[in-house]
């Protein structure tokens, strides 16, 4: 995180442990579904390399790739509109992940 206290770091090495903790993540609304918000956190925070390390931590846990958001989609669905985030896409479905029906296989 960055803020007036923190700088902005790029290109900062994750731990593990750090790499991990987004697995606690939790959605402010109890209604959206904690496993889509734990990728979309983790997507929206981590380097290509990172999320790749974050999905291995997820798909171990027994988590769902698969989860929809509040809109129905799923976050391979939010990343594959996304020009820049090819490797995000594709550490998704190396592990399982697909889109929705809607979104287009």
């Amino acid at each position: 995180m960055s803020g007036p206290d923190k700088p902005k770091v790029i290109g900062e090495e994750w731990s593990d442990e750090r790499v991990r903790s987004f697995l606690d993540i939790r959605p402010w609304d109890a209604a959206e579904n904690a496993d889509y918000n734990a990728l979309l956190k983790a997507y929206q925070a981590m380097r290509a390399e990172d999320f790749e390390r974050f999905i291995g931590f997820f798909v171990a846990e027994g988590r769902d790739l698969n989860a929809t958001g509040p809109d129905g989609e799923t976050i391979l669905d939010l990343i594959a509109r996304h020009r820049r985030s090819v490797d995000y896409a594709r550490a998704l479905e190396k592990a399982g992940a697909k889109k929705t029906a809607a979104a287009g296989n």
